[in-house]
């Protein structure tokens, strides 16, 4: 037991009382360059927020036709009504729109119901009992709301209006993809709003954080970061998420980003993520491969 503990110790210092975890070296080096380069997100000039609670999604999120029947009858029906993003639907680099919209009455847009006829039909339809917040049996949680209006205030709702990286509060590793991991979408023109199963960031150099978070190095990193539960996948509480460090760009790595995003090509941009470390082939490997085991792990 003394030769195995000999040959196979790890050196660790313990320079505070945040928490900690024990390495092989060149796990320890790899942590350390990262460290040494990145800024946690906690430190950028960006805002990270969760998606809508409607408290009660059947009534609120709609299909295609659905949309479209509101509007034939009360064409204002289209000022409340916007395109939903799911967590499922968020894909590396992309997304699946699935023809799904969710009905935007916040408390804090102040709407009056009677100006929206078909919208208010539709809602009735489920029953004021069940749309009622009140706490009461059967229906949603007690709030200040008004029976019409989603379960969350959503005060930060002009945000789902700007550029924006979506990403699914539940990460799943893709059995039908193993390139699904990890998964960040970019939303600049579409206006997407999405359900409180997805977070979003807006802020600064938005398109740049967008290609980092994609990359294969980020996969690595939720070992570090990003709680796992059941090994099938993890939940991306921002408290964890934003500590995750990420380079600051220069003029010059802002200028290859937006190369990069012309196309959009995994191998080029994880060498380029690289690049910002000076991570030697043998730890480039030790990347690679974790990510490698961990989704092999996952589609077992």
């Amino acid at each position: 037991m003394s030769d195995y503990f000999r040959q196979n110790g790890v050196n660790t210092t313990f320079l505070s009382t945040e928490s900690w975890v024990i390495l092989c070296d060149i796990e320890q080096a790899i942590k350390t360059k990262i460290e040494a380069i990145g800024t946690p997100l906690k430190d950028w000039n960006i805002s990270i927020n969760y998606g809508v609670k409607t408290g009660y999604n059947e009534a609120y999120i709609i299909d295609g036709k659905k949309k479209e029947e509101l509007i034939v009858e009360d064409p204002k029906s289209a000022e409340i009504i916007r395109p939903l993003l799911r967590g499922r639907d968020i894909k590396r680099y992309s997304y699946e729109f699935a023809d799904l919209y969710i009905i935007t009455t916040f408390p804090s847009l102040k709407i009056n119901i009677d100006d929206y006829p078909a919208v208010k039909q539709h809602l009735m339809s489920f029953g004021y009992d069940r749309l009622k917040q009140t706490g009461d049996r059967g229906a949603r949680k007690k709030t200040n709301n008004q029976w019409f209006e989603t379960q969350d205030s959503i005060n930060y709702w002009e945000d789902f209006y700007k550029q924006k990286i979506i990403y699914p509060g539940i990460m799943r590793i893709a059995k039908s993809n193993s390139l699904n991991f990890p998964r960040f979408t970019y939303d600049e023109s579409e206006n997407f709003f999405f359900g409180n199963d997805c977070y979003f960031i807006i802020g600064e150099h938005i398109e740049y954080i967008w290609l980092i978070l994609n990359s294969t190095l980020l996969g690595y990193l939720f070992r570090y970061y990003i709680y796992s539960f059941d090994e099938t996948g993890f939940k991306m509480f921002t408290d964890y998420f934003k500590n995750i460090p990420i380079p600051k760009p220069n003029h010059t790595t802002l200028n290859q980003a937006n190369d990069l995003l012309h196309e959009i090509n995994m191998e080029k941009i994880d060498k380029w993520v690289y690049s910002f470390y000076n991570f030697s082939e043998e730890e480039v490997y030790e990347i690679e491969n974790f990510v490698q085991k961990l989704i092999y792990e996952e589609e077992s």
